[in-house]
């Protein structure tokens, strides 16, 4: 593919509309609301956002630079940033190139597995249109997420119309795809949210679960919690897994990657943080106590929802959300792997689609099955679904993460990564400065903007790789 050809996003608020869908999923509605509720509330709230901008925000820009700067995806991205030349001036290649084929790889793996749960959340809309949660007490809904999940056709069914809904929408291209879409999606689920959470406030009992959520207990904090509130970071902001390498590619060169790195962050910290208000004053309004995982959004919630009045609506609607926040995630998965294949291979991009998603599927199809009772998909105990997202959270996304913030902040120029983040006017302002200008001028406008680029840089030079190697020894310690 010629890249100077690409396809940009069309505006700022496309870029941040499509990055935070990326981020946006499942792990945002019922995993962010619970790591908080069991360290510290509110204090772990203040704990996770200075963490996500102190560390996730530079981690976000560590891709973006990579995807910018070699208008490439993630494979030909290192390749193209890493020239090496060996004896006799002949190119020779660069072991970071791995780096990019792994992230291909993540991507690949956790759209597979991610498509299992996205199957539900499709299925299970379906089933709130249909009224099935109507008069069923917990038992009764507990006993239908075990008939739908080991179910000999219908969960596969619904992945694979899933699957097809995705790629249909990264088959449109970047600005009539991935951006349109995500312009319509991103409102359409905050809206949702709102209307949730004003629901779940209005409950009689509802200021026990907010309490829960947001009353700040700092006796809580310790070394645990930080560890807690890094691992949350690196998994909601999808670091380490190509997809803002990838869409760092679509951004023009003259968009403020900072400013949309920190509003990304920010409307996935908002969005995580509405969860749990629809999620804690409900729960604790009929006397549950929230659990984490699949348990909490299929047979929990729905059995609350029935509860309340107005239940079939808002069990419909919260359905609808999940369904939102799923695609969102899987259409910047298939666009990994779209991306890679398309320019890697010269597949057009309805080709690279195509084969993106059967090959998913396959692995994907291994993965809901294993939920079967009896099925022989299970190693040593484990589903295929479990040893997918063991393999992807515990190694290749801190693995992939760990690798590329040493390969910005010590492989790549200074300079470059600089220029990067500063738009162009790092190298501008330090040409202006060699040529023998003695004044300050040439910066004042951007004096601001270059200190905090450096600032940025240093973390992800000395800090970043720090925390990553800290949430890695850590998860392998458990």
């Amino acid at each position: 593919m010629d890249n100077t050809k690409r396809e940009n996003f069309g505006s700022k608020l496309g870029i941040i509309m499509a990055t935070a869908g990326s981020a946006l999923g499942l792990g945002n509605i019922y995993r962010f609301p619970c790591e908080a509720g069991a360290n510290g509330g509110a204090a772990f709230l203040i704990v996770y956002l200075a963490i996500a901008l102190l560390i996730g925000t530079p981690l976000m820009m560590a891709e973006f630079i990579i995807g910018r700067r070699s208008r490439s995806n993630p494979i030909g991205a290192f390749r193209k940033l890493d020239k090496t030349s060996a004896e006799g001036g002949k190119a020779r290649k660069s072991p970071f190139t791995l780096v990019g084929y792994l992230g291909v790889l993540s991507a690949f793996l956790i759209l597979a597995f991610y498509t299992t749960v996205a199957g539900w959340t499709l299925g299970y809309l379906g089933k709130s249109i249909a009224g099935h949660f109507g008069g069923q007490d917990l038992a009764g809904i507990q006993q239908q997420f075990s008939d739908f999940t080991s179910h000999p056709w219908l969960p596969l069914v619904c992945q694979g119309a899933f699957l097809l809904l995705t790629a249909v929408v990264v088959m449109r291209g970047v600005k009539d795809g991935i951006e349109r879409w995500s312009k319509i999606l991103m409102p359409l689920l905050l809206v949702i949210m709102v209307v949730l959470c004003i629901k779940s406030l209005t409950l009689s009992g509802a200021n026990e679960g907010l309490r829960f959520f947001l009353k700040p207990d700092f006796s809580k904090i310790d070394a645990g919690v930080l560890i807690s509130a890094l691992g949350q970071c690196f998994f909601s902001l999808s670091i380490g897994m190509g997809a803002l390498i990838t869409y760092g590619s679509y951004i023009d060169k003259n968009d403020n990657m900072l400013s949309s790195a920190v509003s990304v962050t920010l409307a996935d910290t908002l969005v995580a943080v509405l969860a749990g208000i629809v999620i804690f004053p409900a729960a604790f309004s009929f006397g549950i106590q929230p659990e984490a995982g699949a348990s909490l959004a299929f047979t929990t919630l729905p059995m609350v929802f029935q509860q309340m009045t107005g239940g079939y609506f808002f069990c419909l609607i919260f359905f609808l959300l999940l369904v939102i926040a799923t695609l969102t995630s899987t259409i910047s998965l298939l666009e990994v792997i779209v991306a890679a294949l398309s320019e890697e291979l010269h597949l057009s991009r309805t080709r690279a689609a195509i084969i993106g998603t059967v090959g998913t599927a396959i692995i994907g199809v291994l993965a809901t099955l294993s939920f079967r009772p009896g099925s022989p998909l299970h190693i040593g105990g484990t589903t295929v679904f479990d040893l997918l997202d063991h393999a992807t959270a515990m190694y290749l996304m801190p693995i992939g993460g760990l690798l590329i913030v040493l390969f910005v902040g010590w492989r790549m120029k200074r300079a470059d990564v600089m220029d990067e983040m500063t738009n162009g006017k790092w190298k501008e302002n330090s040409g202006k400065m060699k040529e023998g200008c003695t004044t300050a001028a040439p910066r004042r406008h951007s004096t601001f903007h270059s200190q905090l680029s450096t600032l940025i840089y240093l973390i992800i030079r000395y800090l970043a790789p720090v925390a990553i190697a800290i949430i890695f020894i850590s998860q392998l310690l458990k």
